[in-house]
């Protein structure tokens, strides 16, 4: 299972209430590197205040932001909620109330031995303290938010070391790292 997340240089995945328009302004990466990216994943593991904060700021955002690879990618959306009735009307997510080691074999079933993919902070971090952290898949983009979601927040603090393990082709602009954890 593989984390996967574009960074702000002070650590934010997302500005404050979600705002992801700042990625709006950064370097686009090629069409076929996306869509690279995107073909191997047959499920995307969400959190609900990302989906909220999508669908509220959904006429703002460009499609970078709006979709999931910027619209390069189709398969099965998992919403992790407590309240999973109240997106019954959208027929693009399937919302679960479950914990992370269920949503995750839930998805490995539907993957059918495509990857799955985690793009929450809360998420990615539930997932690792379950070991369940296959991959990490990290862009850096040159830009302080100074406020937002943190990529990883612990209270108190963890340490969590990754070994490099490739240079993602045609993601240099935005320095696109594949890392590992390094376990034991």
């Amino acid at each position: 299972m593989t984390w996967g997340f574009t960074v702000s240089l002070d650590g934010f995945i997302t500005g404050p209430d979600h705002d992801m328009s700042w990625m709006e302004t950064l370097p686009r990466m090629d069409g076929d590197v996306v869509a690279k990216l995107a073909e191997p994943v047959g499920v995307i593991i969400s959190g609900r205040r990302g989906y909220d904060a999508a669908r509220a700021q959904a006429a703002e955002r460009d499609e970078l932001t709006a979709e999931a690879y910027g619209g390069a990618w189709s398969g099965t959306e998992l919403i992790l909620t407590h309240r999973p009735l109240e997106l019954a009307d959208d027929p693009q997510v399937t919302a679960l109330d479950v914990d992370i080691v269920e949503a995750v074999g839930r998805a490995q079933q539907i993957a059918d031995g495509r990857d799955i993919q985690i793009i929450s902070a809360d998420i990615g971090r539930q997932a690792l303290e379950h070991d369940l952290i296959d991959e990490l898949q990290i862009f850096s983009a040159p830009v302080f938010l100074g406020d937002g979601t943190r990529a990883f927040a612990v209270p108190g603090g963890r340490v969590v070391r990754w070994e490099l393990v490739e240079r993602i082709p045609g993601a240099e602009a935005a320095l696109g790292r594949v890392y590992r954890p390094l376990r034991g």
